[in-house]
């Protein structure tokens, strides 16, 4: 999980810059050291392991979810067909006061 940011503080790792005038110099921290690289075998281990913690939805879960998904899709299409074709009727009347 990422750290929180802390407002006013220099993320580590960063650049110190100096003021740029005649004869500065800039000092620069040190590259942070690079991480053990890991094996196949460990990779897929932890894979497996971050597997077995999934909580997997039971079937009734699914249908519940599912059908309120179908729900919130009809909601959305009336509204914009609503919206759609109150702007087409706004447009022609617009357009209808030119002529």
């Amino acid at each position: 999980m990422a750290k929180a940011k802390t407002p006013g503080k220099r993320p580590q790792g960063a650049a110190k810059v100096q003021p740029a005038s005649a004869g500065a110099t800039i000092a620069v921290d040190s590259p942070e050291p690079k991480k053990p690289r890991t094996s196949p075998a460990q990779f897929f281990s932890q894979v497996r392991a971050e597997g077995r913690k999934i909580v997997w939805p039971s079937r009734k879960e699914t249908w519940i979810t599912s059908v309120m998904v179908f729900i919130m899709v009809v909601i959305a299409s009336i509204f914009f067909w609503i919206v759609d074709t109150g702007l087409g009727f706004l447009f022609r009347w617009i357009i209808g006061l030119g002529s």
